[in-house]
C-alpha cells in the first residue's frame, strides 16, 4: 500500500504551442498544423510527468482552450456576453452565453484522453467540466422555444456522456472540475445556488452504478487564474459539509493555499463519505515558490492526524493554467512543484508505514 497522489489536470502549454495557438487565430496555419503542435505538447507533457515519478498522469489540458469552455468548442448558438467571473486582482473571465437549443457538447473529454493514453504508459486521469459551470450558460431571462428544464435535460445527457465516454475509453479516473462551487457562496450566501448545482451534479452522477462511481473524482478550489482566486475569502467551512454530499468516489480539495489548513482537515473528517477518499492539496500553483519534499511531507503528516491515511491521497491545489493562455506560472515551475508532491508523498507514505 501507498498513499496516492495525482495532478489536477492543466500544465502551462509550452512556447511552441502557444505561438502555434496564436497562429491559428491570426490564420497563419491551419487545424492539421495546431492539432500537431497540441498532439507535441501532449507527449512532452506525459513525458516529463513520467519521468518525475508520477504514478498517474493527465494530458495537461494542452489542447482545451480552457478547463470550462472546451465543449462549446465551435459550437453553435451561443453570445459571448455570458456570466463573467471576477477574481481578485480584478480580471475577469466571461463565459458566453446559450441562445438557442438544444444544448450539445461540439467536443468530448474522451477526445483528450485517447491523446493522452497514445503517449502514457502508466494510467491516465481525465478532467471534465461539471455541469453545474455550464448551467451558468442559461440566460436568466430564458430562451423562447427552450425552457431552462429542457436545457438542464441536454445537459445532464451530454455530462453524463462526457464522463461515460472517458470511462469506456479507460480512464484511471474521471474528475469532476467543481470550482464554481465556493463562488456560489459568494454570489449566494444562502446557500441556494450551491444546492442547486450540488443537485445537478448528483442528477448526473446518479446515473452511474457504484463501481463506475468510485472512478468519479470531483475536485474543488477557489479558482486560480493568473495567480488569483475568486473565492479564497470564503469560508470552507460553508462549502464542505454540502460538497461531500456528491456521489463521487473521490474528492481532490484545495488545502496548501488555505489560510487554516487544520480547520478545513476538521470539516473533511466530520463530514467524509464512508466509501470515499480525499485528495488534500500540498502544492499552491499560486505560489511561486517552489515546494520542498519536506514541505510536502509535513502537510500529510498534518493531514493524517485528522484524516485515517487509508483514505488519504494528494494533489495540487489546481490546475497551473486552466485557461490556455494563463502563463503566470512557467512550465518548469510546474513540474518542479509535481516533483516535489511526488517526492514528498513518498516521504510521509515512508514515516507512515506505508
Amino acid at each position: 500500500m501507498t498513499i496516492p497522489t495525482e495532478p489536477i489536470g492543466s500544465i502551462p502549454r509550452p512556447a511552441e504551442l502557444l505561438a502555434a495557438m496564436a497562429d491559428r487565430a491570426a490564420g497563419r496555419i491551419g487545424d492539421d498544423e495546431l492539432a500537431a503542435a497540441q498532439d507535441q505538447a501532449v507527449r512532452d507533457t506525459v513525458r516529463r510527468l513520467e519521468e518525475i515519478g508520477s504514478p498517474v498522469v493527465t494530458d495537461g489540458e494542452q489542447a482545451k482552450p480552457s478547463f470550462a469552455t472546451y465543449p462549446l468548442a465551435g459550437a453553435d448558438g451561443l453570445a459571448p456576453d455570458g456570466a463573467v467571473i471576477p477574481f481578485a486582482d480584478g480580471h475577469q473571465r466571461q463565459l458566453p452565453r446559450l441562445t438557442a437549443g438544444p444544448l450539445r457538447y461540439a467536443v468530448h473529454a474522451d477526445r483528450y484522453l485517447r491523446a493522452a493514453l497514445r503517449h502514457a504508459t502508466v494510467p491516465v486521469k481525465q478532467a471534465v467540466i461539471a455541469p453545474s459551470a455550464l448551467s451558468l450558460l442559461y440566460p436568466q431571462d430564458g430562451i423562447d422555444g427552450y425552457p431552462r428544464e429542457a436545457f438542464l435535460d441536454d445537459l445532464t445527457a451530454e455530462a453524463e456522456a462526457d464522463i461515460r465516454g472517458c470511462l469506456e475509453a479507460g480512464a484511471h479516473v474521471v474528475q469532476l472540475d467543481f470550482t464554481e462551487a465556493r463562488l456560489s457562496l459568494k454570489l449566494d450566501p444562502s446557500g441556494g445556488l450551491l444546492e442547486q448545482f450540488i443537485a445537478l451534479n448528483n442528477r448526473v452522477l446518479e446515473r452511474f452504478s457504484a463501481a463506475e462511481q468510485a472512478r468519479i473524482g470531483v475536485h474543488t478550489c477557489p479558482g486560480g487564474d493568473q495567480d488569483s482566486t475568486h473565492s479564497l475569502d470564503v469560508d470552507y467551512a460553508a462549502l464542505l459539509p454540502a460538497l461531500m454530499q456528491l456521489k463521487a468516489g473521490a474528492f481532490y480539495v484545495q488545502l496548501a493555499g488555505e489560510p487554516d489548513p487544520d480547520k478545513v482537515l476538521g470539516v473533511l473528517a466530520d463530514h467524509l463519505p464512508g466509501n470515499a477518499r480525499v485528495f488534500v492539496g500540498v502544492t499552491d500553483p499560486i505560489d511561486p515558490r517552489v515546494e520542498t519534499p519536506e514541505q510536502v511531507r509535513d502537510r500529510i503528516l498534518a493531514a493524517a492526524r485528522h484524516l485515517p491515511v487509508d483514505r488519504l491521497g494528494t494533489c495540487d491545489d489546481c490546475g497551473f493554467s486552466p485557461f490556455a493562455d494563463d502563463t503566470s506560472t512557467s512550465r518548469d515551475t510546474a513540474f518542479a512543484k509535481i516533483r516535489a508532491r511526488v517526492e514528498g508523498t513518498a516521504l510521509a507514505a515512508g514515516e507512515l508505514g506505508y
